[in-house]
């Protein structure tokens, strides 16, 4: 589980004789004049959380600030997957076949989460092997060190500071030790990885034995993720989306128009399973998504679609959780095959097609590298100037198109 919010830059925060230090020298420069009086003045809030001082100082123990983690957030290039490589990479046989294996051992765990919130096993399992490789690598950081180096470095120093406080409650109420809360670099703890907040919020003691421990219990990890997913509306007996057929000469530009409809006018506008089988509800709203286009595996995504994205907030994700989940319980491949040679975008690339669209004559407002409304009409015009299938997706292909 991912920390949310709008990156604040790293140098906005950093007092003027350290900022002139960093860009004289290139190192990361704390932004208090040391940990031992960072630590200092962070105990009176961590007081007016309900903090005891026993464990205030136990979870700071040996505490220095790390260059190698403030060293992490500078090393997030904006570096871009295709939805395919984001999935190939994350779903395969292997791991299907280690899910299966984990639901056999956690079989009345599972089938116990599912009975007290309503989450089906297969969903969570899947969570469980995107986040931690069932528990395989679960981060190496002390979280509560990890946490203040990126408060006391001034890196989102608000939002960072409000997870460690949360953090060191969650320690004094006794849940861990301060050496057994490991997990990211950013904070994710566990074998689910939720940050402390979530943690707060929606961490269960499963197994009954008076903690709510996600890093050493797996009963209370299973318990945590599906009490999360029931909290954000997950309905129960329902899957996440369909993989689906679009039949010969369909209305793309109508389909973006709709966005979200029920599954009876999907289906009015030609649209089928890939398995052949019918919508078990024609009323259940959904959109339509194209991650490689026409020429890739298309989809029909459902409610619970978006509360696996509450999770992680982005598409790929809750398509590798969807996918691996379907997988799990004896689900193949996508019956489409994805296309070959396509590449995805930076933000930049995405300007540049927005440019290049424009100098040929489309109107897509100011190119900004955020591919909107405007943008998509732009691009069906072009491919239908161009003889090609007018679905409006925007890939390498498309800008090596424009540039030709």
């Amino acid at each position: 589980m991912h920390p949310s919010g709008k990156k604040i830059a790293f140098f906005r925060r950093l007092p003027m004789l350290a900022l002139t230090a960093l860009l004289a020298f290139g190192t990361i420069v704390p932004a208090f004049a040391n940990s031992a009086d960072f630590v200092r003045r962070l105990w009176p809030d961590a007081q007016a959380q309900g903090v005891s001082r026993t464990a205030f100082d136990a979870a700071f123990a040996g505490y220095s600030f790390s260059p190698k983690i403030m060293e992490l957030t500078r090393k997030q290039p904006e570096f871009s997957q295709t939805v395919q490589q984001y999935v190939d990479r994350r779903v395969t046989d292997a791991q299907a076949g280690k899910g299966r294996a984990m639901r056999s051992e956690w079989n009345q765990t599972l089938t116990g989460a599912q009975q007290r919130y309503g989450v089906q096993p297969e969903i969570v399992l899947a969570i469980w092997g995107m986040e931690t490789n069932f528990g395989g690598f679960m981060g190496g950081e002390n979280t509560i060190h990890a946490l203040a180096t990126l408060v006391e470095g001034g890196y989102r120093a608000d939002f960072f500071k409000r997870e460690l406080l949360t953090a060191l409650r969650i320690i004094s109420d006794g849940n861990v030790s301060p050496a057994n809360m490991v997990g990211s670099w950013a904070g994710a703890m566990g074998h689910t990885q939720f940050m402390p907040s979530s943690f707060m919020a929606y961490a269960v003691d499963y197994n009954g034995d008076g903690r709510k421990d996600i890093w050493n219990s797996i009963p209370d990890a299973l318990g945590s993720t599906a009490n999360y997913l029931k909290s954000f509306g997950w309905r129960p007996g329902e899957t996440w989306g369909y993989e689906i057929k679009l039949p010969a000469g369909f209305n793309f530009a109508a389909a973006r128009q709709l966005e979200r409809a029920p599954l009876s006018q999907w289906q009015a506008m030609g649209i089928t399973r890939v398995s052949g089988k019918p919508f078990p509800r024609q009323s259940d709203v959904a959109r339509i998504y194209m991650p490689a286009g026409a020429a890739g595996p298309s989809f029909l995504l459902l409610h619970n679609f978006d509360v696996i994205k509450r999770y992680n907030n982005s598409d790929s994700y809750a398509l590798a959780v969807g996918h691996l989940a379907d997988r799990i319980i004896g689900g193949g491949q996508f019956a489409a095959p994805w296309p070959s040679g396509d590449y995805a975008l930076s933000k930049d690339q995405r300007a540049q097609v927005q440019s290049l669209l424009a100098r040929a004559g489309y109107d897509v407002g100011s190119p900004d590298g955020v591919i909107g409304p405007k943008t998509r009409a732009a691009v069906m015009a072009f491919q239908n100037r161009a003889g090609v299938v007018a679905d409006g997706h925007v890939s390498g292909r498309l800008l090596d198109m424009l540039k030709r």
